[in-house]
């Protein structure tokens, strides 16, 4: 019977990034974290004397065809394992399609996971056993997207280079999350070009900017050293908790106790901003700055148009989705997943 997987969305909590590199390609450091919010993607899989995929989806705008990151995954990922198999994919959206939250990449990985579960690839090698299909799985999904490997990994992950390589961070105590969906688009594209003449005017160069990187990357690192892991500490089996209920109890989130937010930021608000000032404004609607629902951090996710806001409560969490729908607005109240949640919540059924 055909996998159901769960694929979450992810923010960027922090996201630093340096000047174009000779490969055309940006160096960045960021922090990534996955949240409940998330598409359901559907496996059924066989093997079969060739190879047949077929993909579908609820939403029109979605690809169903070799341009879709779930149909590059599974391709990829028969092709490595020497498997040749008739494939059916069904992407049922929740997720915006386009926006900064990782709803293509986080596909890609849903369908790879809906694949091994239909073909039983955990005991697959080849020629190392010391690398084995977990490495392989991370090698191809980078291919597929620099976003893609991160949702091999789930909760708070840190990401350098393209993105693409990817380490666990202690994860924080869940928290509530909301997301602004603007009807503004944001071409990632061309926020990286004006990005790039940002820099030129800057005097800023992929070499001299490398070292920020690797001073934000420490940082990171330092500042998420400090979360107390309570990736068990959930509200349910999945979905957002009964409204209402607060997540971390009583005691401050680690996003305040270490002093993260003071800091930490999206360097693409600089120039995306720039273009698009009604998103400014959409952030400051989530931060809502000194006032009693104020959010504990809030920022453009990726290159946007999403942004996020961060909360210790529902009911601050609640007060910025009224705030959204009066600014006319479209919110979605979601949660941070920590990385045990991720996983143990990732197979949405499985019956055979």
């Amino acid at each position: 019977m055909p996998t159901a997987v769960r694929s979450h969305a992810k923010i960027n909590l922090g996201l630093g990034i340096g000047a174009p590199r000779p490969d055309g390609f940006h160096a960045l450091s960021t922090v990534y974290q996955t949240l409940e919010v998330h598409d359901v993607v559907t496996v059924s899989a066989c093997p079969a004397a060739v190879t047949v995929l077929r993909l579908t989806s609820n939403d029109a705008r979605v690809p169903t065809d070799s341009r879709n990151t779930a149909w590059k995954m599974v391709d990829l990922a028969l092709e490595a394992l020497g498997i040749t198999a008739e494939v059916d994919i069904h992407i049922e959206k929740q997720l915006p399609v386009q926006g900064g939250l990782g709803a293509g990449s986080a596909n890609a990985v849903a369908a790879l996971v809906g694949l091994d579960e239909e073909l039983n690839t955990g005991t697959w090698e080849r020629g190392n056993s010391r690398v084995g299909w977990a490495a392989k799985r991370l090698e191809l999904a980078a291919q597929v997207g620099s976003d893609v490997p991160l949702f091999l990994i789930g909760g708070t992950v840190l990401g350098l280079d393209r993105g693409q390589q990817v380490y666990p961070l202690p994860d924080f105590e869940p928290v509530w999350c909301v997301l602004a969906i603007p009807e503004t688009g944001v071409s990632t594209p061309q926020a990286f070009r004006d990005w790039d003449t940002l820099c030129a005017a800057e005097g800023l160069t992929a070499e001299t900017s490398a070292g920020k990187l690797n001073e934000l990357s420490r940082a990171y690192a330092s500042a998420f050293a400090g979360a107390i892991p309570q990736a068990g500490q959930r509200s349910g089996s999945s979905g957002v908790p009964p409204k209402g209920k607060n997540l971390a109890g009583l005691q401050e989130s680690v996003l305040v106790r270490t002093g993260i937010c003071s800091w930490i930021e999206n360097d693409f608000e600089r120039v995306v901003f720039r273009q698009h000032p009604s998103l400014s404004e959409i952030k400051r609607l989530l931060a809502a700055p000194h006032t009693p629902e104020a959010a504990l951090h809030a920022s453009l996710s990726g290159s946007g148009s999403a942004l996020f806001g961060l909360y210790q409560t529902c009911g601050d969490a609640e007060a910025a989705c009224a705030r959204l729908q009066a600014a006319g607005v479209r919110s979605i109240l979601t949660q941070t997943l920590p990385r045990a949640a991720y996983w143990s919540e990732m197979l949405l059924q499985q019956e055979r």
